[in-house]
């Protein structure tokens, strides 16, 4: 469930303009590091399109406080739970409208999530022929997940070194970057979403190769569908403005669903959207579901999180803190002269290595 950009003009640009926090460099990749425009004089705020790790006063904070206050009666449960019921529509509207208008390769990934580049992996000896290459593949009419041969396991990817998966993955704005850029023979991509039609977009484009990749539908809320990996395989999971698609009661249980499909110090990798985000702030009356939970105009929902929220969730699933951290962004429009304060909270989690 891939949190849509641009939607009423609200999450345009959402994580993909650069980030402020680069605190982890396994390894050196040669991208262009973010964080370092500061604006130190106000008076030159409409010089440049952002400004990095903007601090808010209390009064901004107040008012942003009181904005949310002001919209955060819910709507009647029958509403809210004609949202829930039908989520997987909506999602599927989504993408049946904007395709792949919404795509935008996030070349920030490789800055800010090294692991998701060739060779920076701990515990991995990639070696030739080790792709996990796929020898068949049949789509079964019931929807279970296709059945793929290989010499040393039966599910995708199973002769693999490093895999990745990438929960929510919309049309491939992070998995198709990481195909590009990481060469890795041993490298298997897997990539799922709620949508089923966001899911087609991604097998149809052209750089999907079901060589390094499988992409699947699946619903991350439902913890007693299975996954086409076993618990205790995968190397990296990332969470892209997707946690936030779920309803909050949900969100544990599917977290700690997550956490079983990692080995031993593998690592979970998530960015998405903060408490007072612009986008919460433009939300208006009879669109909050619960508290700091919304439904946009098209029916998809977002929740925005604080920094405790997200370690609770994690820490509950029995997974240890490695980065936690609020990235705060002043985006500027110099040609209307206005001004946009994003929130964006930044997090990686592993597994306990053995």
């Amino acid at each position: 469930m891939a949190a849509p950009h641009a939607v009423d003009g609200v999450e345009g640009g959402s994580g993909e303009t650069g980030l402020t926090l680069s605190d982890s460099s396994t390894c050196d990749v040669k991208r262009p590091q973010f964080g370092t425009r500061f604006l130190t004089d106000p008076r030159q705020v409409f010089q440049h399109n952002a400004w990095d790790n903007v601090e808010w006063t209390d009064e901004q904070e107040a008012t942003a406080k009181k904005k949310v206050l002001e919209n955060s009666q819910p709507l009647p449960p029958e509403k809210q739970e004609e949202y829930n019921s039908r989520a997987n529509e909506y999602w599927n509207g989504f993408y049946t409208i904007h395709e792949n208008r919404f795509f935008k390769d996030r070349h920030w990934l490789f800055t800010e999530f090294p692991e998701l580049a060739p060779q920076c992996s701990l515990n991995h000896e990639s070696h030739p022929g080790a792709s996990g290459a796929v020898e068949s593949q049949q789509n079964s009419q019931d929807g279970e997940h296709a059945a793929l041969s290989h010499t040393d396991g039966d599910f995708p990817g199973s002769s693999a070194t490093y895999r990745i998966l990438e929960v929510g993955c919309g049309v491939g704005n992070t998995v198709f970057p990481i195909l590009k850029t990481n060469n890795d023979p041993g490298l298997f991509v897997y990539c799922c979403d709620f949508s089923s039609t966001a899911v087609e977009l991604v097998k149809s484009n052209p750089e999907y190769d079901p060589g390094r990749c499988y992409a699947f539908v699946h619903d991350l809320s439902d913890v007693e569908a299975n996954y086409p990996i076993p618990d205790g395989t995968l190397d990296v999971i990332v969470l892209i403005f997707v946690l936030s698609a779920l309803h909050p009661k949900k969100m544990q249980t599917s977290i700690s669903r997550l956490a079983r499909l990692l080995k031993p110090g593998g690592v979970m990798l998530l960015r998405d959207y903060g408490r007072y985000d612009m986008a919460q702030l433009r939300f208006k009356k009879g669109r909050c579901l619960a508290e700091n939970f919304y439904v946009r105009g098209d029916g998809t929902q977002v929740y925005f999180f604080t920094q405790d929220e997200l370690h609770e969730l994690f820490t509950q699933a029995k997974l240890e803190k490695v980065q936690n951290l609020v990235d705060r962004r002043l985006q500027v429009n110099r040609g209307k002269q206005l001004t946009m304060y994003r929130v964006w909270i930044q997090c990686k989690y592993r597994q306990a290595p053995v």
